[in-house]
């Protein structure tokens, strides 16, 4: 017979309307599913435990993790806070927080609730603030979702007015048909950027498969190259693990979001003061160093592939923005190369960041993605 438990509390209704705890996912699945970092803190100060979603905040795997104080893995915090944290039996909340992520920081919202039955047990929750946060990526794909749908029904006069336009460029002097020339180009521009507005709020994804990594870097940096002519002649050096198992992504996606980030890197690093360097490396990560819950489970992505330019740097003000729409440090730039590749990473259940080295003067762009299963 199963076990049934009363209304109060938690379960899973059977047939008959009862509660069968037999059904229940334990404890350590279900903080496995959450999408949010949680870390249990014992009496001593210390990581006793961490969820996948910690894992991926922190940058590393749970073996580095459990043993070390919270202090040392997220440090130095506010003072207010660190003081708060002394006082293990209190709870506390801290909003908009800034923390260190190995050698990047991050900004969360943080939770501390002691556990009451064991003195000195504390559980952390960590909620990372910006485009990773799910509420803020719910609200920023319905604000793609209205332009996408104003692009539609932009594109049908703008396509009355090209069609104005060579026509009147049949019956004017060959002195003026440059005028009817522009407005035929400006329309195609702008019916360019509404493709891409388009793309951005777009639901649909496109499927996923083994592929090798390194022939779609090859093919975005050839497609560079072509398109930019003598303007593209800036040394990308190659430093690709020749080990490296096939990834599970979309080529065509894979390409494009390839050939947005070597075309950033390239615009950056000319503008810098020494010359040009780009550097494209792949490496496996291991250890689980990084992962993204999907649908309530933990995708491993431990195929790492690294952008790195040596320009001056995105402005510290928009350093934290990047990934969403209309934003861009380009005086000519519409904000949306990163955003499409944002989306276009989620699509293939990876993950996008991008961190600056100070000391070096190097920004790096990191994308991971999963890797192919095994056949057999």
């Amino acid at each position: 017979m199963p076990t049934t438990v009363t209304p109060g509390e938690m379960g899973a209704p059977d047939m008959a309307g009862a509660f069968v705890a037999d059904s229940l996912p334990d404890a350590r699945a279900q903080i496995a599913g959450l999408i949010f970092a949680v870390l249990l803190i014992d009496d001593a100060g210390r990581i006793a435990e961490v969820n996948h979603a910690a894992e991926s905040l922190l940058g590393t795997s749970a073996s580095r993790i459990v043993g070390a104080s919270l202090a040392e893995r997220i440090g130095p915090l506010d003072k207010r806070v660190e003081a708060r944290l002394r006082e293990t039996d209190e709870a506390l909340v801290a909003r908009d927080l800034v923390i260190s992520t190995g050698n990047t920081e991050a900004r969360v919202n943080m939770t501390v609730s002691p556990l009451g039955s064991f003195p000195g047990w504390r559980v952390v929750t960590l909620s990372e603030i910006g485009y990773e946060d799910p509420a803020h990526k719910q609200g920023g794909d319905a604000m793609l979702g209205a332009p996408a749908v104003l692009a539609h029904e932009i594109k049908n006069p703008l396509a009355a007015i090209r069609g104005a336009g060579q026509l009147i460029a049949r019956k004017l002097p060959d002195a003026d048909k440059k005028l009817a020339r522009m407005i035929t180009d400006e329309v195609d521009r702008i019916a360019r950027l509404i493709d891409r507005m388009q793309q951005l709020g777009s639901t649909r994804t496109g499927p996923v498969e083994p592929c090798n990594p390194h022939e779609a870097i090859r093919a975005a940096i050839a497609t560079l190259r072509a398109a930019e002519g003598e303007r593209g002649a800036v040394e990308i050096r190659e430093e690709f693990d020749p080990s490296l198992p096939p990834v599970l992504a979309n080529r065509d996606a894979l390409e494009q979001v390839l050939i947005n980030l070597v075309s950033n890197a390239r615009d950056a690093a000319l503008g810098g003061e020494g010359p040009a360097e780009i550097t494209v490396q792949t490496r496996f990560v291991s250890g689980l160093a990084f992962s993204a819950v999907r649908h309530g489970r933990a995708v491993p992505l431990p195929i790492e592939i690294t952008v790195t330019d040596n320009g001056p740097g995105i402005s510290p003000e928009l350093r934290d923005h990047v990934f969403e729409p209309f934003v861009s440090s380009k005086v000519s730039g519409q904000g949306l190369g990163l955003s499409l590749v944002r989306k276009l990473v989620r699509d293939m259940n990876g993950n996008i960041s991008h961190d600056r080295d100070q000391r070096s003067g190097l920004t790096h762009f990191r994308l991971h993605l999963p890797q192919a299963r095994r056949e057999g």
